[in-house]
C-alpha cells in the first residue's frame, strides 16, 4: 500500500455543484452554486480547472480541462440534512439518518422558559433571522434591558447575540455552555453559537469572537480513528467547533478564508504525519447566505490563487483533497443552504491524474479513503476509492 505522510482536506464551505436528486425534500428548487458564481465577472479559478473541477459529472458550466492533473468526482450527501455539522460529520465518516431538529417558527415556549431560568436573563427575538439584521432590529432593546437575543436559522442552531459592553465574550461563552446543557434530547441542536457584537446603533458590527458549541459526534470519526493510532490531527478554522474538539490534536483559529489558507500553507513547513482538516467559512457566511454572487465569485478567485501556492509547496508524500459540506447558491431564493452535490478534487505526487470518480453515494467516502491511506480502521458506510486514485 502506498504510504502517505500527510493528508489535507480543504472544505470550501457551501461550494455546491448542482441540485441533488432529493433537493425538493429539503425545500429547494433549482440550485447550482458553482453555475451561479461562474457567471460573475469576478470568477476565475484556473487551478481548480486544472484539477478537473469542470470535468466533474453533471457540471455543465465552465470550460473542461483537456488533461486534468487531479482526480475528480462529485459526492451526494446520504445524511438527512444540508447544514455544516451534518455535512462535516459525513465527510468524517458518519451518515446521519435522522435530521437534527430545526425551528422554523422559533423555539417552543417551554424551551425558552427553561433557557431563561438557566441563564438568569430574559430572551428576546426567538425567530429565524439573518445574523446582521437581528442585531439591527433587536440590538437597542438588548442594550436597554440586558435581555439576550436568541435566534435560529434554517440550520439546526441556537444563536445567542449580545453586545460586548453588556455581556463580555467569556460570559457569553458561559451562557452558550449552559444553553448546550439545556438543549438535549429532542432539542439537541447541532450547534449553539455565540454571536458577540459591538458598536452603536445603527452601526452595530459582529466581532470575530464568534464561538460554536457543537454536540458531540454520535459515532467515531476519522479524526478519532487517526488520533487513536497516534497520527497528528490538525483542525484549521471551525473544524474543532464542529467536532466539539473531539479528535483534534491541534486547533488553529483563523480570521477569514485568506488567513485560513495562509495558515494551511504554513503547516506545509511543519513536521507532522497525519491529517490537516481545513474549513473556509467565508463562502457560506459572508456570501452564500447574503446572496452576494460577485462576493462569492471573488472569494473563489482569491482561494484559487492561494491554491497555486499550496500545490507548489506540497511534499512528495502529501495528498490534497478539496470538497464542500453542502450548497448555498447565492442565486437561489431566500437565504438558506441548498441541497446540492459537492465537488471532490484530489492532487498529489502519488495521485493519478485524470481519474474520473463519477458520482459517489456519500461524503463518507472521503473518510473511508483517508483512513485507508493511513492503514487505520474506521466503521463507516463510506467506501474507499484509494485504489482508484493511487498511482
Amino acid at each position: 500500500m502506498k504510504k502517505y505522510r500527510r493528508a489535507y482536506i480543504i472544505v470550501l464551505d457551501s461550494y455546491g455543484i448542482g441540485q441533488a436528486p432529493d433537493a425538493a425534500e429539503f425545500g429547494d428548487g433549482e440550485c447550482h452554486t458553482l453555475q451561479t458564481i461562474v457567471r460573475s465577472t469576478q470568477y476565475n479559478t484556473p487551478n481548480m480547472k486544472r484539477l478537473g473541477l469542470f470535468n466533474i459529472e453533471g457540471v455543465e458550466c465552465g470550460e473542461k480541462e483537456l488533461a486534468p492533473i487531479g482526480a475528480y468526482g462529485r459526492l451526494q450527501e446520504r445524511s438527512r440534512g444540508k447544514d455544516t455539522t451534518i455535512g462535516h460529520w459525513e465527510i468524517a465518516g458518519i451518515v446521519s439518518e435522522t435530521p437534527l431538529p430545526t425551528y422554523p417558527e422559533g423555539f417552543p415556549a417551554d424551551v425558552i422558559a427553561r433557557l431563561e431560568k438557566a441563564l438568569g436573563r430574559k430572551i428576546i427575538c426567538n425567530k429565524p433571522y439573518s445574523g446582521t439584521k437581528v442585531i439591527e432590529d433587536y440590538g437597542q432593546e438588548h442594550e436597554r434591558t440586558g435581555a439576550l437575543i436568541v435566534y435560529t436559522s434554517a440550520d439546526s442552531v441556537l444563536q445567542i447575540a449580545a453586545h460586548e459592553n453588556i455581556v463580555p465574550p467569556e460570559k457569553l461563552y458561559e451562557y452558550c455552555r449552559i444553553a448546550r446543557s439545556v438543549m438535549t434530547g429532542q432539542h439537541s441542536v447541532g450547534r449553539i453559537i455565540a454571536r458577540p457584537f459591538e458598536g452603536k446603533y445603527p452601526d452595530y458590527e459582529r466581532t470575530p469572537r464568534r464561538h460554536d458549541f457543537s454536540m458531540q459526534p454520535p459515532a467515531e470519526t476519522m479524526l478519532d480513528a487517526l488520533q487513536g493510532k497516534d497520527f497528528a490531527t490538525i483542525g484549521i478554522g471551525k473544524i474543532s467547533d464542529i467536532f466539539a474538539a473531539r479528535g483534534i490534536g491541534r486547533h488553529i483559529g483563523i480570521n477569514g478564508n485568506t488567513d485560513g489558507m495562509d495558515k494551511a500553507i504554513a503547516t506545509l513547513d511543519d513536521d507532522f504525519c497525519g491529517l490537516c482538516f481545513v474549513n473556509l467559512v467565508d463562502f457560506d457566511m459572508k456570501y452564500g447566505h447574503r446572496r452576494d454572487i460577485d462576493g462569492y465569485a471573488h472569494a473563489a478567485t482569491l482561494f484559487d490563487r492561494q491554491l497555486a501556492v499550496f500545490m507548489d509547496k506540497m511534499h512528495d508524500d502529501d495528498v490534497l483533497m478539496i470538497t464542500a459540506d453542502h450548497g448555498c447558491d447565492p442565486g437561489a431564493p431566500g437565504t438558506d443552504h441548498t441541497r446540492e452535490y459537492v465537488p471532490f478534487l484530489a492532487y498529489g505526487r502519488g495521485i493519478r491524474a485524470g481519474v474520473n470518480l463519477g458520482t459517489r453515494s456519500s461524503f463518507a467516502d472521503i473518510a473511508a479513503t483517508v483512513t485507508d491511506m493511513f492503514g487505520v480502521e474506521l466503521a463507516t458506510k463510506g467506501k474507499s476509492f484509494r485504489k482508484d486514485i493511487e498511482k
